[in-house]
């Protein structure tokens, strides 16, 4: 009986984890492109994500992959882009209670030297 409730515990309360798309560059922000030889790489990756709730059959909205994008590019100051990264989809549901879907956006930044300076 005890092993019946743990695999029914285990099934209810996992997550799903999937790998959506690996990219090379990847922006929501415009770019001038023809000052791309004085971007920099950032050392540090970051992540960004945009998460969404579900109250018992009822989602409080759809993560949006643009939004993740957006706060992972805007955590670092005159970023405008990220290179090298990976959008990624996850969800977790204990089904009629409550769950989560999230989209999650990690990458390193590309950072406009000028828009640190105020140029633009």
């Amino acid at each position: 009986m005890n092993r019946i409730l743990l695999i029914i515990s285990v099934l209810l309360l996992s997550g799903c984890s999937q790998r959506v798309i690996d990219f090379t560059a990847i922006s929501s922000k415009n770019i001038d492109l023809s000052k791309g030889a004085d971007f920099k790489r950032s050392p540090a990756r970051v992540k960004g994500e945009d998460r969404k709730h579900i109250f018992v059959i009822f989602p409080t909205g759809f993560p949006s992959a643009k939004e993740a994008m957006d706060k992972a590019i805007e955590s670092v100051p005159g970023a405008v882009a990220l290179l090298d990264g990976v959008v990624t989809t996850h969800s977790w549901y204990f089904p009629g209670i409550y769950g989560q879907n999230w989209i999650e956006v990690e990458g390193t930044p590309l950072i406009d030297p000028l828009l640190l300076k105020g140029g633009h």
